[in-house]
């Protein structure tokens, strides 16, 4: 079910699922009573209550949404709350998660960081609302993504991406205009002052996570970050 899992800070985890856990996504023809029987159970191996998940509406932008106990699903790439369970799906672009503290707990993010959010901003702006909340010493934890030398693009996209993110120029491992998607993410968030403790493996290569450019019917796995006792 989870492809990593670990404590990150003294009563949060994070963890990353897999193709096991299913998919999670309810905007990609999956039926969505399945859906949800998926995510009730990750919120069962992770012990938090029944729809006590939070997921956006994601929409490659920048939008960060500061979410409290009554917040709908929003329409953003980035969720900040103050210890509120919080979830990302992705298949190919970077599950971001970040904690940090706070005088009144941890302050919590997860993040969908795709091509569009990378050049547009959204990790700085998630870092900013962690920051609106208080948070200090905030950390990151980039889950499986498509790497820098798969993620093939033209020409003409990798220079427009990277002339708004430089890090992210790469080449195909057939060589290729590429991005580095993770490169250009750990670039931002090291701007920010936040460190990177943790980047996963490449979706594309790794046959037990979901991806687009490998298969365009696929399902998302989830980034996950919650507080526990």
């Amino acid at each position: 079910m989870f492809h990593w899992r670990a404590e990150i800070l003294p009563g949060v985890s994070a963890a990353f699922t897999d193709a096991g856990a299913g998919n999670l996504a309810l905007h990609v023809g999956d039926d969505p009573v399945a859906v949800h029987e998926r995510r009730a159970r990750v919120e069962q191996s992770i012990g938090v209550g029944p729809r006590a998940l939070r997921f956006m509406n994601q929409v490659h932008g920048n939008t960060v949404a500061l979410m409290d106990a009554e917040s709908p699903a929003p329409d953003a790439d980035a969720m900040v709350s103050r210890g509120l369970p919080l979830a990302v799906m992705v298949a190919d672009c970077i599950p971001v998660l970040l904690a940090g503290e706070s005088g009144d707990g941890p302050v919590l993010a997860a993040v969908h960081a795709g091509r569009p959010g990378i050049a547009n901003s959204v990790l700085p702006a998630a870092v900013e609302g962690m920051k609106s909340l208080g948070a200090s010493r905030i950390r990151a934890w980039l889950g499986p993504s498509i790497c820098g030398s798969c993620y093939e693009v033209p020409a003409a996209l990798r220079d427009e991406v990277c002339a708004l993110v430089p890090a992210t120029r790469s080449t195909t491992s057939w060589g290729t205009p590429a991005l580095d998607l993770p490169a250009g993410a750990r670039s931002q968030l090291e701007a920010a002052g936040v460190a990177v403790e943790y980047a996963g493996a490449c979706t594309l290569e790794t046959e037990t996570l979901y991806s687009y450019r490998r298969d365009r019917k696929t399902g998302r796995f989830g980034g996950l970050v919650w507080c526990h006792d």
